[in-house]
């Protein structure tokens, strides 16, 4: 059997995948005859040698350059077939195979990110066309992980419950001044400040979120109440009563955690809360995925909860609540990837073929990643004092139930 032979014997253990390889042959894998057929066409010899020498990265780039083309199901099929068979819950030898090993994530601690590539990085993904946003996203234009109270939701009802849910964690009273880390496009600022009254600064690294945001805050009349800047979080001053980030520590980087929560802590004010929403890792962290890394998050790290935990004590923040949403971002991807599946079209007269692929692939393995992968998303809530919140978490159900009925 050949090396890719050997690698997808060990990969497919559930289901059936046929592959097609340049010169003709092809070679079935799976126990299940009877499951629906994936066929996987190989256009160039070289395809196989490059997903044997670096699965995570060669897999992605061979379907993007086309020259992995999946003759019969989707992509999404495809990797539903690799991963869900190799489940984080239950290990297994094909989880080893797909890794980068010990090393790249020793390297991935170490990484630097000053504000300068911060921004490079930001721009690279955040500064893309403002149309290709608006193809999948909800109007209010959240790019992160929903909060589905029903899987049935739509996603704009998933998206008007997540800024809820998160709104009731931070405990906000009228007047009280909030900073929002990584404020893409506005509107989490926005709407803290209609249901409950806050003026907030939203800080990013995006120019053109930045235009974006400023324009909805003077379009709704509260730029006296609702401000952007072109910032990084590491250049601010003075104190504030919430903190709130969304999406954005992602982005920070393992070797900055402590800068990160040392920062926060002198932002936040003695009895200010701290709501910090990001996508994490189940178990330990391990490397940035290469696909990921190279051509769309360029220098992000997916933080495990014992990263965030052993950063934010040593300047004796206290997580005062933490919630695991498991699969929300799944239910959110799935509904992202039929929109852009939908308005293919469009964003291949934006860009290209290649770029579609591209888009496609990050969209379909972030769902994977979700369902049967270590990916999952962490909300934790951080207070310097003991004293500074209720001591259940009644006030969230109430909040919760209120920011619903008036947004």
């Amino acid at each position: 059997m050949s090396l890719i032979g050997k690698l997808l014997g060990t990969l497919v253990n559930k289901g059936r995948l046929t592959l097609v390889t340049a010169d003709g042959k092809r070679e079935t894998f799976g126990p299940d005859a009877n499951a629906k057929p994936i066929i996987v066409r190989f256009t160039d010899r070289k395809v196989a040698f490059d997903i044997v020498r670096n699965p995570r990265l060669g897999f992605g780039e061979a379907y993007m350059d086309g020259r992995l083309l999946v003759e019969e199901g989707t992509i999404l099929d495809l990797l539903e077939l690799i991963v869900g068979a190799n489940r984080w819950e239950f290990g297994g030898k094909g989880r080893k195979i797909m890794s980068t090993g010990k090393m790249s994530e020793v390297v991935a601690l170490f990484r630097r990110n000053p504000a300068a590539k911060a921004k490079q990085n930001v721009a690279h993904h955040y500064d893309l066309s403002d149309e290709l946003y608006d193809l999948f996203l909800d109007d209010d234009r959240q790019y992160s992980c929903a909060y589905y109270t029903d899987p049935k939701n739509s996603l704009e009802q998933a998206q008007a419950d997540k800024k809820a849910h998160i709104a009731a964690k931070l405990h906000l009273k009228p007047g009280q001044r909030v900073l929002d880390i990584g404020c893409g496009w506005g509107g989490m600022a926005l709407y803290l400040n209609k249901v409950a009254g806050v003026e907030v600064l939203g800080v990013t690294l995006s120019e053109e979120q930045l235009k974006v945001a400023r324009r909805r805050a003077d379009e709704a009349g509260v730029t006296d109440q609702v401000k952007f800047e072109l910032t990084d979080y590491r250049s601010l001053t003075g104190t504030f009563d919430r903190i709130v980030s969304v999406g954005m520590f992602e982005h920070v980087g393992a070797a900055h955690y402590d800068e990160f929560f040392a920062t926060c802590k002198t932002l936040l004010k003695q009895d200010g809360v701290m709501l910090l929403h990001t996508i994490g890792k189940l178990g330990s962290s391990g490397s940035p995925d290469p696909f990921t890394d190279k051509w769309i998050f360029p220098g992000y790290h997916l933080p495990s909860l014992s990263q965030m935990s052993a950063a934010s004590e040593k300047v004796r923040l206290i997580a005062s609540d933490v919630e695991t949403l498991r699969i929300h971002y799944a239910y959110t991807l799935r509904t992202w990837l039929e929109r852009c599946e939908a308005r293919q079209v469009e964003i291949v007269a934006m860009y290209d073929e290649r770029f579609f692929r591209m888009w496609e692939f990050y969209l379909a393995g972030g769902i994977v990643m979700f369902e049967n992968g270590s990916a999952c998303n962490f909300q934790v809530q951080y207070i310097r004092d003991r004293y500074a919140l209720p001591i259940t978490r009644d006030y969230m159900v109430e909040a919760e139930a209120r920011y619903r009925g008036s947004a």
